[in-house]
């Protein structure tokens, strides 16, 4: 049966929407897509620069840690067991003098050190044995650092460049509470501690400044 005029119209105007449905569609999903991997580049790009700013950091921490390893590493066999009962004040012993400046209560320079418990066994240490390097200097920024009181006044008249031993009473060190399971509460401690100058401290790679953006 033929259809008439109104009935035609009515067709094209059904297919007409069908067709401009499916274009807008097809549209969507093209900018979906193009906005899909628009992110993925921009991630892409975040992650490369990251990536390099990790890598141009490590690279000098390397170098850095290059200057130090041989004559700090040496140190490694240091740890020994002590009687505790026997640590109830503060004592330092320099095992090398420095040449630098003497530090003080305002002082900023950096420090690598092994740290040990009574029975002999390392807490922590800035040697890292599996790659062979030194992890990077830990800084410390005067009369805001945020280090045990033992730190605060046993290395006070040492010299950049020396290295000095801390022979330190609980109370002065964690006390009463321990730090975590290493370190048991009102245990003493022992360090050896090497203080470079404030330059050979690498800045952390500032990330959020990328992130951020």
């Amino acid at each position: 049966m033929a259809t008439s005029r109104s009935q035609r119209i009515g067709i094209w105007v059904i297919t007409l929407a069908l067709i401009i449905g499916t274009v807008m569609s097809f549209v969507g999903l093209v900018f979906a897509n193009d906005s899909s991997l628009e992110d993925a580049k921009k991630q892409k790009e975040l992650q490369d620069k990251l990536s390099a700013m990790y890598q141009e950091y490590q690279s000098k921490v390397d170098v850095v840690s290059a200057k130090y390893y041989e004559a700090f590493s040496a140190y490694s066999s240091s740890p020994a067991t002590f009687d505790a009962n026997s640590v109830t004040t503060l004592t330092t012993r320099d095992i090398v003098v420095g040449t630098g400046e003497e530090i003080t209560a305002d002082t900023v320079f950096g420090a690598y050190y092994i740290g040990w418990t009574p029975d002999g066994a390392v807490f922590d240490q800035s040697i890292v044995n599996e790659s062979k390097t030194l992890k990077p200097a830990f800084k410390i920024d005067g009369k805001n650092a945020q280090v045990i009181q033992g730190w605060k006044e046993g290395l006070i008249g040492m010299r950049i460049g020396g290295v000095r031993e801390l022979t330190i009473p609980s109370d002065k060190a964690y006390g009463a509470s321990g730090s975590g399971e290493k370190i048991k509460p009102n245990t003493p401690l022992k360090f050896i501690v090497l203080a470079v100058p404030s330059s050979d401290i690498v800045p952390e790679p500032d990330f959020n400044s990328l992130v951020n953006k």
